[in-house]
């Protein structure tokens, strides 16, 4: 037994010296200090980075399909009115949707963007009383309404009960509303007299569109939309103006769910249109995103794949004995470098004194 302990403390690594043989300098108590210092700090940055998770970035390939895209957005057209402002969307698959109404949010602003009035799109028109009925008379009592659509029905009971509706059917059919004042429903809910009121405002528009996931475009412009003949067109006639001023400011503008660390280039841009009319258009490559965080709860959105996860304790307690012994390694180099050193200064001054 007294063999095999003699061999297992000849394999040891770290031979004991007597105490009494040990030399104690200041310098080696200054670079204990200062090592001690270096080694406590780094092992505190050490330790928080193992408390936080990291994220990891991936590029794979999307192979999805038939999949949907929220775009968020938000934008004020601080000399665009609200009641002529309209949004369409379409993409190369043919789908079109055109002055969408639903999901968004309209703020009339004034001149120095205070809010005046805000209200979902589409809702607000007053109250018509006794509007003209399709056959010609006025609407009587227990009588049910139904409003003429103007040579644009598209069967026999079809009603256009509003402004609105009149003007629906006039663009599905690819035709543009010259004069709203001819026209009963919007004479009596004052749809001129409305865009009067509005002049020299601006409008603040948010909300959310649901797009396919496949190249698209979509637009704010004056003016209801409509297709004829293949083209694409907004009907301005009934505004009666020259000219429109679609300066802009994006406030937002975000592809899919947020999630942390999240960058749209777009956020904050804004273009002043300095010519009596113009177009300004946005091309954007979206990257659809994949970001799972520390619990595994995936969130859908528009960019890279990231993840979230935590350093391992391995990992982290391989980095702490790194610390620990490289300093550990590097301050004994400098306290023996200093050490031997003050002992030659030393014993050069001791022979100039001898000789």
């Amino acid at each position: 037994m007294n063999t095999i302990f003699s061999k297992l403390r000849n394999l040891d690594a770290y031979p004991k010296i007597n105490e009494d043989f040990y030399s104690r300098t200041l310098s080696g108590g200054v670079i204990t200090l200062a090592s001690s210092i270096v080694m406590f700090f780094l092992f505190i940055s050490e330790f928080r980075f193992y408390l936080h998770s990291v994220t990891e970035t991936k590029l794979v390939v999307d192979t999805s399909r038939g999949e949907t895209l929220r775009i968020n957005f938000d934008v004020t057209f601080p000399a665009l009115a609200c009641s002529i402002l309209s949004l369409d969307a379409m993409d190369i698959s043919g789908e079109q949707h055109l002055d969408v109404r639903h999901d968004i949010i309209k703020k009339r602003i004034d001149a120095n963007g205070n809010v005046i009035e805000a209200r979902q799109d589409g809702i607000g028109a007053p109250k018509i009383e006794k509007p003209l009925q399709r056959h010609g008379g006025r609407l009587e009592h227990n009588e049910t309404y139904c409003g003429s659509c103007y040579g644009a029905e598209t069967s026999d009971d079809h009603c256009c009960n509003s402004c609105e509706e009149v003007r629906d059917a006039y663009r599905r059919k690819g035709w543009g509303l010259s004069n709203p004042d001819m026209i009963d429903q919007c004479k009596r809910e004052g749809f001129l007299q409305r865009i009067k009121d509005e002049e020299g405002e601006g409008c603040n528009v948010y909300g959310f569109l649901e797009v396919n996931k496949v190249a698209g475009n979509f637009h704010f412009a004056p003016g209801k939309s409509f297709q004829q003949s293949n083209v694409h067109i907004h009907d301005l006639l009934s505004f009666q103006k020259d000219s429109y001023n679609i300066s802009h400011k994006i406030n937002r503008l975000a592809f899919g769910e947020y999630f942390p660390g999240v960058l749209n280039p777009l956020d904050g841009v804004h273009w002043t249109q300095k010519t009596p009319s113009g177009m300004y258009q946005y091309f954007i490559k979206v990257v659809p995103t994949v970001y799972t965080d520390i619990n595994g709860h995936a969130i859908q959105s528009n960019q890279v794949t990231f993840t979230e996860e935590h350093v391992s304790f391995l990992h982290f307690l391989t980095n702490v004995c790194a610390i620990v012994g490289g300093i550990f390694t590097v301050s004994g180099i400098v306290d023996s470098f200093i050490y031997h050193g003050q002992r030659v200064i030393k014993k050069k001054s001791e022979i100039g004194k001898f000789s």
